[in-house]
């Protein structure tokens, strides 16, 4: 019984609060040291969920993720945007560097439809990245994303309201964003695979090289205006 507990705890899934594990879960860097330093050297975690939770869209939250999408779709992988909560705005993602004939909008009209369309995504092997918004999601619901994760050994950005922090999640990683000062933005680990929650630190807009203030707050800002009828 003592060598099952042993092995038990020397796996980085069991998370002890107190006491920080090493981990060799295959992971893509975020492109910022400050934040690669906080999540351990790894990065986005792959074949995991991660979830940001923010209280209201348009912080800031898209330039989280704005190298990851530029790196992926440069090597021909594919990012879905499921859901998003206004129209991305074509014209300065692709000032920011990002090629447009790897990125996917997709509209589910139901939970049903979302839980499915996010679950092929996440098994699809032309993915490389998943960004979803979703209303709501039920235990269950996460759980089986989770799995389709770890058979397609993609990433997956699940941006939910802050008010899930308070409930369980299977997600590898939980991250808490708020505004951070007028160019800003703030990241606190709630949940981390092998470490401990409470580690933070400050992003800030003009902290991107090649990348312009003005260029990348009409990306990951918003409110990005709805076509034209």
């Amino acid at each position: 019984m003592s060598e099952i507990l042993t092995t038990l705890l020397q796996d980085a899934r069991v998370w002890q609060g107190h006491r920080h594990t090493s981990t060799n879960q295959p992971a893509e860097l975020t492109g910022y040291s400050r934040l690669d330093t906080l999540l351990g050297g790894h990065g986005w975690p792959r074949g995991a969920l991660t979830e940001c939770l923010l209280d209201t869209p348009g912080i800031g939250e898209l330039y989280l993720l704005l190298p990851l999408v530029r790196r992926l779709a440069e090597t021909g992988r594919t990012v879905f945007w499921l859901n998003p909560p206004y129209i991305p705005y074509a014209p300065a993602l692709a000032r920011a560097g990002v090629n447009l004939e790897e990125i996917i909008v997709l509209h589910a009209r139901d939970r049903g439809d979302f839980v499915w369309s996010l679950e092929n995504c996440l098994r699809s092997p032309v993915t490389g990245l998943v960004m979803a918004w979703p209303d709501t999601l039920a235990p269950r619901d996460i759980r089986r994303l989770q799995l389709a994760a770890e058979a397609g050994n993609n990433l997956c950005v699940l941006f939910r309201e802050r008010r899930y922090s308070e409930q369980s999640s299977p997600a590898a990683l939980r991250l808490v964003l708020e505004p951070d000062g007028p160019q800003g933005l703030g990241v606190t680990v709630l949940k981390r695979r092998g470490s401990w929650s409470g580690q933070r630190c400050s992003l800030t807009l003009a902290q991107r090289a090649g990348l312009s203030t003005g260029t990348v707050s009409s990306v990951v800002r918003g409110p990005w205006p709805a076509p034209a009828r």
